[in-house]
């Protein structure tokens, strides 16, 4: 396998403030390329319109993790010096819940980091989920990293975007047909998850190579994750919830008691990976809780999200049959983020380091 590095220097975003350093994104790969899917939706215990979910017919490599607000900072850095798309939303910083990425100086000459958290706690911030991001910001993330980060385009690449305007424009999506295409090619094309790949990795048994055989959470279990209750302990062990501390397995990060939201102030959100022992089948990480993750698919009147976040008081979101979405793909909220694709030359893994609605269906708002 050739091992492909896009690097990151986190400790130079960090320190540096208007110093860019290219990100990492860590991927795992993808296989049995052809395999069935299986029904999700309403109809199957869920939400959403039914659909057979999970079926891709080509080999891909998706985020070992969540992209972080390291990683999102980079990119601000890098294309939101006057910030003509929106790709920051001020609540990034100023809410409770946000990723606290702060934008700095004026327009023209923006800059950002998380001077606006005490010093120290900065990488604390970085290696945790970017949230309060549109469906149009991760577009044009995904572009960005395509066209090679630093100076890259993030109206052309994996997606074409006309008519660009802040949060908005007119988008043209890649096929399954044409992802097939691109995985046999030479470039690697980093994309917004789809649905089916976003399914794929986070339910699919791997074992059963092309059989319709799926986990019911994306732990790999058929069984409900714990999570760290309102008394700050583990669910199922009772035991003090420390971070970098023992995972007992199957769990994720999420408001199984509708209490404390997460793991409470002041992150909310846990670091990419805490839930070592809680992998789903393909090997990646958080794709139950955390945050919501935006996908390419329209449901009805919603943009497409999968997962659950931090806020939900319900497991049955991170359920393979819930279908989340979001009528407002132009807003952001503390509750959603995203994770990426990457379509590459066959037997190419990238090797990635941890760095860096406006209404959401069914849940209070999160504005």
């Amino acid at each position: 396998m050739k091992a492909k590095v896009i690097g990151v220097m986190v400790a130079v975003l960090l320190a540096g403030g208007m110093a860019q350093a290219d990100i990492t994104i860590e991927t795992v790969r993808v296989g049995n390329a052809g395999n069935a899917g299986e029904w999700s939706g309403g109809s199957y215990g869920g939400w959403g319109e039914d659909r057979i979910c999970g079926a891709v017919a080509y080999e891909y490599n998706i985020g070992k993790y969540e992209v972080t607000a390291g990683q999102y900072c980079a990119f601000l850095n890098a294309k939101a010096v006057t910030d003509t798309y929106g790709l920051y939303n001020t609540s990034m910083g100023s809410s409770v819940y946000g990723c606290q990425i702060t934008q700095n100086g004026p327009s023209g000459n923006f800059y950002y980091d998380f001077s606006g958290r005490p010093s120290g706690t900065e990488a604390e911030w970085a290696n945790r989920p970017v949230n309060y991001v549109s469906w149009y910001d991760t577009l044009r993330f995904a572009n960005w990293v395509t066209n090679g980060q630093g100076t890259g385009d993030t109206e052309s690449g994996s997606y074409t975007i006309t008519d660009g305007v802040a949060n908005g424009g007119t988008v043209t999506i890649p096929t399954a047909a044409q992802r097939k295409t691109w995985s046999t090619g030479a470039k690697s094309y980093f994309l917004l998850t789809s649905e089916d790949e976003w399914y794929k990795s986070a339910y699919h048994d791997k074992t059963a190579v092309l059989a319709a055989t799926y986990f019911d959470y994306p732990t790999s279990s058929n069984t409900a994750p714990g999570y760290v209750n309102d008394s700050g302990n583990l669910s199922t062990t009772g035991n003090p919830f420390v971070e970098g501390g023992t995972d007992p397995g199957n769990y994720a990060t999420y408001d199984g008691d509708s209490g404390t939201d997460g793991i409470g102030s002041p992150y909310y959100r846990t670091v990419g990976g805490e839930w070592k022992n809680s992998y789903s089948p393909y090997g990646t990480f958080d794709q139950g809780g955390n945050v919501w993750e935006w996908n390419e698919d329209v449901i009805g009147s919603y943009r497409g999200m999968r997962g659950g976040s931090f806020c939900d008081g319900y497991d049955n979101h991170l359920h393979a049959s819930d279908r989340g979405g979001s009528n407002s793909p132009a807003g952001g909220a503390y509750g959603i983020g995203f994770r990426v694709t990457e379509v590459p030359e066959p037997a190419t893994l990238s090797l990635l380091a941890l760095g860096g609605l406006a209404v959401m269906r069914r849940r209070r708002s999160m504005a």
